[in-house]
């Protein structure tokens, strides 16, 4: 499965992230398929670039994101815009739901 996540770059303890589509199974800065775009934490505000059309292509053949690069296309509106208004994206789990399953 093909996973839209965030892979560490940068300096130690001045971390940035670039945004790919990897295969799950790659580790964390392991192999890529393709750079979407670059997110910095540590800029007031924080930066985010995305390329709008490469993310709708793989949300459209069946790329998953991460938790954390889902919050960033709903914070940028992209998640809205691909999804439409309706769709409400599933909160994450917390950890008293996962030790009960």
């Amino acid at each position: 499965m093909v996973r839209i996540r965030l892979r560490r770059v940068g300096r130690k303890k001045q971390a940035s992230y670039r945004i790919v589509a990897a295969d799950a199974r790659c580790p964390r800065d392991g192999r890529f398929i393709e750079i979407l775009g670059h997110y910095n934490p540590r800029t007031e505000p924080a930066t985010v670039v995305m390329n709008k059309d490469r993310i709708f292509s793989w949300l459209k053949n069946g790329a998953q994101p991460t938790d954390s690069v889902r919050d960033l296309l709903v914070s940028n509106g992209l998640w809205k815009e691909f999804y439409g208004e309706d769709y409400v994206y599933p909160a994450p789990k917390k950890a008293e739901e996962k030790a009960e399953e």
